[in-house]
């Protein structure tokens, strides 16, 4: 029986290696890799392409973004975005795909974040935000550690993002943390009694939970609720 061998390669233009502005001109071009994570971290390229682990990554980031979405998205303030939705930060020499991306009409309205068009030009056709989202959720991987509890956060504060999100479930303990932005870095917000920390972003109360629904197999839920 004949085998069919199909490998997957890229290759980098050294423009992107360059500077950030070379890096965003390739990530909008059709020679960018559909699939993986490829981030320009202040000149450093990060490149992921492993797949997402199923229990620990991928029922955890529905488990936040669809919470965000009723909040965000159904009601009318703005959008939540998940996985190829680029943002780039010239402020923070930073060009990144967050696990999850919130953006509200006011901060678009005001012009502390655009949308950039595609280049064929058609009208409401957008492929990348430039500026501050106003959230954004890394949920923390076995090949994203440090750049998401090191590197991320220094740059998404440089970036001017007012709430950074961390969440981290491959251990015994669930890790679920928000982080305010004051005087240019993080502050991380203690959880009150019942392991509720509050987002002044959204006014609301958070706290993810997680349930072993079959051996080795969870189920995450983000509550909110009043302080």
């Amino acid at each position: 029986m004949a085998k069919a061998l199909l490998e997957e390669t890229f290759c980098i233009p050294a423009a992107a290696t360059r500077d950030l502005e070379g890096f965003r001109r390739w990530a909008r071009s059709d020679r960018f890799p559909e699939r993986g994570r490829i981030d320009y971290l202040a000149g450093d390229l990060e490149v992921d392409m492993s797949p997402e682990d199923l229990y620990t990554h991928g029922t955890v980031k529905p488990a936040i973004s669809s919470t965000l979405f009723h909040l965000i998205s159904e009601t009318g303030l703005g959008n939540v975005f998940i996985d190829r939705a680029r943002l780039s930060s010239p402020a923070a020499d930073l060009s990144v795909e967050p696990d999850v991306t919130v953006v509200l009409w006011d901060s678009l309205d005001q012009g502390r974040i655009r949308e950039i068009a595609k280049k064929s030009g058609k009208p409401g056709r957008y492929i990348e935000l430039e500026g501050a989202a106003d959230l954004v959720v890394e949920i923390v991987s076995d090949g994203s550690v440090k750049k998401d509890l090191k590197r991320l956060p220094s740059l998404y504060a440089a970036a001017g993002i007012p709430e950074l999100w961390v969440a981290a479930a491959r251990g015994k303990q669930l890790r679920f943390e928000i982080r305010t932005l004051e005087g240019g870095g993080y502050r991380t917000l203690p959880p009150d009694a019942d392991g509720c920390a509050f987002s002044p972003l959204l006014g609301l109360g958070f706290r993810l939970r997680r349930e072993e629904v079959r051996p080795g197999r969870w189920s995450y839920r983000l509550e909110h609720m009043e302080p």
